[in-house]
């Protein structure tokens, strides 16, 4: 009998519409602003009103209908703020999930559910109601959601601050924080600047202490590289772990994680660079000390430093893409270029063209090596020392310490001399006109005088030869051929020419002479008798002309 009284009651309740009621009776009218026509409406409305610091407002979006109308205004400006709190803690973004339908989601249903909260073993939905009031039905937080929020704020509201600090730092919130929120954040960040740095002095001695039990100085050289970026790191950690206990709205928490974000990837992408900085280095000093080879040296360095130059900007480029991902119009901008990759790709394409060619280059520059930081070149007929070498262009020192810079891919489109490459010494002529008089073999002593006195310091001792390059009409071109390093040839080339000329000028007669007096010419030996004087010899006889 008891069973089909309930089913009698239960099927009456759905036949039959509730009666309309005065919601809220204590609070009176709510004001023309309040907008509870779809759930969404109502949180949204609920959220702003809160978060304005009018919490008497907010009140009229809770259905406070199990409280006597005399304790409704009061009790219901504190269920409202109570309610903010929990709402910002653990659930900060589920408003937008709500229904914008007049009938809520699904579609015939009288209430819209936000979430569920657990405290221990029990669950609390939190649900908003679709209420029959005088003039039709308002969505309104439900009476059993109501209910709840003193027991919610117990587990997830502030705790001992909502209930140990003044009233007046519950007052007024400017910016969506009440006054006890702003000077947390301010004793945070404060905090935060102090403790970062002691952790970071405390991390660094620990990690000194430990480096030092090792023999190689690579490990010394990254805990100072540490210094800054382990301060940036713990400040961020930090000021994250401080702002969790205060409760922030959902606009602060969103600053406040794209701020902590923002610092953590600077820190990493700091530390990244300081450490590709410190393992160059470390690897090029051992590599120095270790080889003999100078030209291996400098193709070491060479390819250390496009390397370091490639991976850093790789480490710019990502760090910028991180740190622009974090913003939703940036993520829709990256997700519509995917979309159009063809297009967008082939724009890309032939605007980056000349970037994505000079990055080529430098990466093929660093492996095969046709310059190498420290050579001797010849470009664009300038001859200088290749200085730099970067992922765009080439720094060349010339002769009279100007500076040429020259784009990278020229070094692998155009030909240019370097002298660098191959062996270690050059063969350096120096063209002298001596007369036809002159002893090629004291020339040849005193070039080798040269070579072992004034010229020891740039002469390697290989070649040293003096030989008649050329007979011209009045004089003889001889060239002497030297050999050097390339950083030293020009100056062995410049010292013999100067001491040649100083020894032939002590020797005018190997000097060239032009020769203006006739030539003698030669009298033809006696034959016969000798014929008086003024007597003439018979002529010859007239010669016959040939038939």
């Amino acid at each position: 009998m008891s069973r089909a009284l309930i089913g009698l009651c239960a099927l009456l309740s759905l036949v039959l519409p509730p009666t309309a009621r005065a919601l809220n009776a204590g609070l009176g009218e709510p004001p023309t602003t309040v907008d509870r026509q779809t759930p969404y409406a109502a949180a949204k409305g609920f959220s702003d009103a809160v978060h304005k610091g009018d919490y008497s407002l907010g009140a009229h979006y809770l259905d406070l209908d199990y409280l006597p109308p005399s304790e409704q205004k009061d009790k219901g400006a504190q269920l409202a703020r109570r309610l903010k709190f929990v709402l910002d803690h653990k659930l900060p973004l589920a408003l937008t999930s709500l229904s914008k339908e007049p009938e809520g989601d699904p579609a015939g249903t009288l209430y819209d559910q936000i979430g569920i909260l657990t405290v221990g073993e029990d669950a609390y939905p939190i649900r908003l109601a679709h209420v029959r009031v005088e003039g039709g039905r308002v969505w309104v937080f439900s009476e059993p959601t109501v209910r709840s929020i003193d027991r919610l704020y117990e587990e997830y509201g502030p705790g001992v601050f909502g209930e140990s600090l003044p009233p007046v730092l519950f007052e007024k919130p400017v910016l969506g924080l009440e006054p006890w929120q702003w000077l947390g954040l301010l004793a945070t960040v404060a905090g935060g600047l102090v403790l970062c740095v002691v952790l970071e002095r405390l991390s660094l001695a620990l990690a000194a202490r430990l480096a030092r039990w090792t023999r190689i100085t690579w490990d010394d050289a990254l805990v100072s590289a540490g210094r800054g970026p382990l301060r940036l790191l713990y400040f961020a950690l930090l000021v994250a772990l401080g702002t969790s206990l205060l409760l922030l709205s959902p606009t602060a928490q969103y600053v406040k994680n794209r701020l902590v974000t923002t610092l953590i990837i600077i820190s990493v992408a700091w530390f990244i660079l300081r450490f590709l900085r410190v393992t160059a280095l470390f690897v090029q000093e051992s590599m120095t000390k270790d080889s003999k080879d100078a030209r291996r040296s400098r193709g070491l360095h060479t390819q250390l430093v496009v390397l370091r130059s490639v991976f850093e900007a790789a480490t710019y480029l990502i760090s910028a893409a991180l740190l622009l991902m974090q913003f939703e119009t940036v993520r829709n901008v990256g997700v519509s270029l995917l979309a159009s990759a063809g297009i967008a790709g082939l724009v890309i394409g032939l605007a980056a063209q000349k970037s994505i060619s000079s990055l080529l280059a430098g990466i093929q520059l660093s492996i095969t090596q046709p310059i190498r930081i420290g050579d001797t070149v010849i470009v664009e007929n300038e001859w200088g020392t290749v200085e730099e070498i970067t992922l765009t262009y080439v720094v060349v020192r010339a002769w009279d310490e100007r500076r040429l810079v020259i784009p990278i891919a020229q070094f692998l489109d155009k030909p240019f001399q370097n002298w660098s490459k191959g062996g270690k010494s050059m063969l350096g002529p120096v063209k002298l006109l001596v007369d036809f008089t002159t002893d090629m073999e004291t020339l040849r002593t005193e070039l080798r005088r040269i070579l072992e006195n004034e010229g020891k310091a740039l002469w390697d001792g290989k070649v040293a030869t003096v030989v008649v390059e050329e007979v011209l009409d009045r004089t003889l071109q001889v060239r002497v051929l030297v050999s050097s390093t390339p950083e030293d040839l020009f100056d062995l080339r410049c010292l013999v020419r100067e001491k040649m000329m100083v020894y032939l000028r002590d020797r005018a007669e190997w000097l060239p002479i032009t020769r203006t007096e006739p030539r003698s010419t030669p009298q033809p030996a006696p034959t016969g008798e000798q014929k008086p004087a003024g007597e003439q010899a018979p002529s010859p006889p007239p010669a016959v002309p040939r038939a």
